[in-house]
């Protein structure tokens, strides 16, 4: 097990396009994730967390400009998308077609984030991303809010960058494949700051 800051960028960098698992402070809790790209990573990620195999993970992505290229976004979703990201928002989309469903676990969903937070986008950025990334903590086990947190539950893993989460709140995911956008989870952005925008 690694510690890092983000002031180690360089090394993080090396070691997320090593396949590794890290975990790392977002805008919201703390996360962790692995480069985009890799079955056997993705595959491993799942291990650490003891998460279930048919449960996908979300995908981190450094630009909007990224998600044209990963999946299908109506105008109405473009409309979210451009008023709330960067930040707690995730949006379920429809995939593209050269992205292997494997990723999904046969969905042809994906659950696409824009973290609020520089040194994650950079991070995304110069490793190449996107990044698979899901909470750090232990499946079913309460969300990692700091530091501490995220290294008692996952100090098995090959690395934790040391740093402080804003939100304290994982994000609100909506789902947007259909004309009547769902929120799944509430979290970080209000629903009624959604319900504005669109």
């Amino acid at each position: 097990m690694k510690i890092y800051t983000w002031e180690d960028m360089e090394d993080i960098v090396k070691a997320v396009k090593e396949k590794k698992i890290i975990a790392f402070p977002t805008d919201t809790v703390y996360g962790v994730g692995v480069l985009f790209g890799d079955l056997d990573a993705l595959s491993r990620l799942k291990q650490a967390k003891h998460r279930p195999e048919e449960k996908p993970i979300p995908m981190m992505i450094s630009s909007i400009a990224q998600i044209g290229q990963i999946a299908e976004v109506s105008e109405r979703t473009k409309r979210l998308i451009d008023a709330l990201m960067p930040g707690g928002l995730t949006v379920v989309v429809k995939l593209k077609d050269p992205i292997s469903r494997q990723y999904t676990n046969g969905k042809d969903t994906i659950a696409l984030r824009m973290p609020d937070s520089g040194p994650l986008l950079e991070l995304i950025e110069k490793a190449g991303g996107p990044m698979m990334v899901t909470s750090a903590n232990m499946s079913g086990e309460p969300t990692a809010l700091t530091f501490e947190d995220a290294l008692a539950q996952l100090g098995h893993i090959d690395g934790i960058v040391k740093g402080e989460c804003h939100d304290l709140m994982a994000s609100t995911i909506v789902d947007c494949t259909t004309d009547a956008f769902v929120i799944l989870r509430h979290g970080a952005i209000p629903a009624e700051k959604i319900q504005n925008v669109l």
